[in-house]
C-alpha cells in the first residue's frame, strides 16, 4: 500500500489531494492510501463533511527505503521527518522545486497553477478516468481554496477552467456562495490557543546560501475577520517569538490575509524582523506589523521577496 501525503501543516489542498490520489492511483492498479501530517485547519473539516469522506489518518512511522508518493509539496522542511530515508516514487506539485532527491527515477508532475488539485483534474482526463462526484467535490474545494475563489495571483486559467468542469459534477450549483462557507468555516476561530493559530498554515524556508541557509517560519491566517485575528496580535507576536527560539529560526512572520479585501497585514515577532521586512518589501514596518498592502500569496509574493532580499551578493 503506497502511502500518500501532503506537507506538515495541511491545508485544504494538501489533504483532499492526498485523498484524491490516492484514488486515482487505486483506481489505476496502485494501491495506495491517503494519510494527513498533521492537524487540520478549520476549513477542511468542513469540506470533508459536505463531501462525506472522512479524515485521512495520521502518517505511521515508515521503514526505511519504504516508497511513497507526495503531493502539494517536495520540500524535506516541509515534509515527514525522515523523508531523506524514503523513497519518493511520486510528486504531484504546483510549487517551485526544493531540494528533494530521489534514489531512482520518480513520477514528477510540476506545473505553474493555482493548486495540486488542477494537476489531478488533468491526471483523470490523461487517464481517461472519469472525475466521480466526491473527488470532483474535494478538487473543487481545494482550487477554491487555494486561489481563494480566484482572489489569489496564484490563479491560472487553468484552475478557473478545472472549477468549471468540475462544479456540475460535484452538484454545487452556486460556487461562489459555497467558496463564502468554506471561507467562513476557515474563519470560525473562536478561542483558538495563538500556536495553533500560527501552525495553521504555516512553512518553514531557506534563505540565502544554500550551504549554510537561514531558515525563516512564514504563517498565514486566511479570514474574513481579520480584526480579530489582528486584535490578538500581542499573544500573537509571544507564540511568534516562542516558535523561533524553539524551532532556532532566523526570523518569523505570520500574514493575516483578508480574504474579502484582499489585503495583507503582516505580523513581526521582533525588530529584527521589522529591518528585514521593511527593507525588503519597501514598506513602514514597526510596532509588531506591517502592511503589505494586496501581496496576498505567500509562494508568489512573500517567499520569492525574501528569497530576494537573501540572495548572497557577489
Amino acid at each position: 500500500m503506497l502511502p500518500v501525503f501532503g506537507h506538515t501543516n495541511p491545508d485544504t489542498d494538501a489533504i483532499t489531494s492526498a485523498l484524491v490520489y490516492a484514488r486515482l492511483l487505486t483506481r489505476q492498479g496502485v494501491e495506495a492510501q491517503a494519510y494527513r501530517l498533521g492537524d487540520l485547519n478549520f476549513e477542511t473539516p468542513f469540506v470533508l463533511r459536505e463531501a462525506g469522506v472522512e479524515v485521512p489518518p495520521l502518517l505511521p512511522p515508515l521503514e526505511a527505503g519504504a516508497a511513497v508518493a507526495l503531493v502539494d509539496h517536495n520540500e524535506s522542511s516541509q515534509s515527514v521527518a525522515n523523508l531523506q530515508n524514503l523513497t519518493v516514487t511520486r510528486v504531484v506539485d504546483h510549487h517551485k522545486l526544493g531540494d528533494l532527491t530521489t534514489t531512482q527515477p520518480a513520477y514528477l508532475r510540476f506545473e505553474p497553477v493555482g493548486c495540486t488539485a488542477t494537476l489531478l483534474l488533468k491526471l483523470h482526463h490523461e487517464a481517461k478516468l472519469p472525475v466521480e462526484r466526491t473527488d470532483a467535490r474535494l478538487m473543487l474545494s481545494a482550487i477554491l481554496s487555494d486561489t481563494l475563489h480566484f482572489r489569489s495571483p496564484t490563479t491560472t486559467p487553468e484552475d478557473r477552467e478545472a472549477v468549471a468542469f468540475l462544479a456540475p459534477i460535484a452538484e454545487v450549483n452556486d460556487v461562489e456562495r459555497y467558496a463564502l462557507a468554506m471561507f467562513a468555516a476557515k474563519s470560525d476561530l473562536g478561542d483558538t490557543p495563538a500556536e495553533t493559530l500560527l501552525k495553521m498554515d504555516y512553512k518553514a524556508f531557506p534563505f540565502g546560501d544554500s550551504a549554510d541557509p537561514e531558515y525563516w517560519g512564514i504563517g498565514v491566517i486566511e479570514t474574513t475577520n481579520p480584526a480579530y485575528v489582528l486584535g490578538r496580535q500581542e499573544e500573537l507576536r509571544e507564540a511568534m517569538a516562542q516558535t523561533r527560539a524553539r524551532e532556532n529560526l532566523s526570523g518569523i512572520l505570520l500574514s493575516v490575509v483578508d480574504i474579502l479585501n484582499e489585503t495583507n497585514v503582516t505580523l513581526l515577532a521582533s525588530e529584527a524582523e521589522e529591518k528585514v521586512v521593511g527593507e525588503a518589501f519597501g514598506v513602514l514596518a514597526q510596532q509588531g506589523r506591517a502592511d503589505l498592502g494586496h501581496r496576498i500569496s505567500r509562494k508568489k509574493q512573500i517567499v520569492p521577496t525574501l528569497e530576494a532580499y537573501f540572495e548572497p551578493r557577489a
